[in-house]
């Protein structure tokens, strides 16, 4: 059973998010992760002009997803940093050449599930993941979020990211601040469960 995990990351957080993702799955008997990154709409004097160029060039091993890949897959965790409370314009471009896969119906019944993250702790991380949801309820998937049997994202003993809509970190105003343990192992506890709910689905 093949886990498709479909990812922006402009300056590394998304990515390591991914990863930790993919840990979990793999804890998953039968499941394979499969990490794919959306194609890049901005021109490299732009991104270097950002700063992202040398995250940009880490990520250069990981392949580009194909639409066709999505529907070849039995769950898709996607991964997006937050624009303004929405997914990132790369993603969103992405998912508007879905609609052959829409048109057909070639990912209804399939496992959805979404991570994120954000500039600051109240910057959208969740509004993210739901309005994200809204496109995956268009093709008919299956949501699946970080249930609070996950219980690291319970407490206020410190800043952290994740909630029930799905794991999360918080990068900080200037990029500097990278996923947590606790913010990986909610990346973990997800993959991990959607990986479970998929095998069961597709026996």
């Amino acid at each position: 059973m093949n886990v498709l995990i479909v990812y922006y990351s402009m300056y590394g957080h998304i990515q390591t998010m991914a990863k930790a993702v993919a840990e979990g799955v793999s804890q998953v008997a039968g499941a394979t992760p499969i990490m794919r990154r959306v194609p890049e709409t901005l021109p490299a004097e732009v991104l270097e002009k950002m700063g992202a160029t040398a995250a940009q060039a880490a990520q250069s091993a990981v392949p580009v997803c194909t639409v066709d890949e999505l529907a070849e897959a039995d769950a898709i965790i996607f991964g997006t940093p937050t624009r303004f409370g929405n997914m990132c314009g790369q993603m969103r471009q992405f998912l508007d050449a879905t609609g052959g896969l829409w048109m057909k119906g070639a990912l209804v019944g399939k496992v959805g599930s979404v991570f994120a993250s954000s500039a600051t702790q109240h910057g959208g991380q969740e509004s993210t993941i739901l309005t994200f949801h809204v496109t995956l309820l268009h093709q008919g998937m299956v949501i699946v979020g970080l249930p609070y049997a996950y219980q690291g994202q319970m407490g206020v003993e410190e800043i952290k990211g994740c909630s029930p809509y799905g794991a999360s970190t918080i990068a900080g105003g200037d990029g500097s601040r990278m996923p947590t343990e606790i913010e990986l192992a909610g990346a973990r506890w997800q993959g991990r469960h959607v990986a479970e709910i998929a095998t069961k689905l597709t026996r």
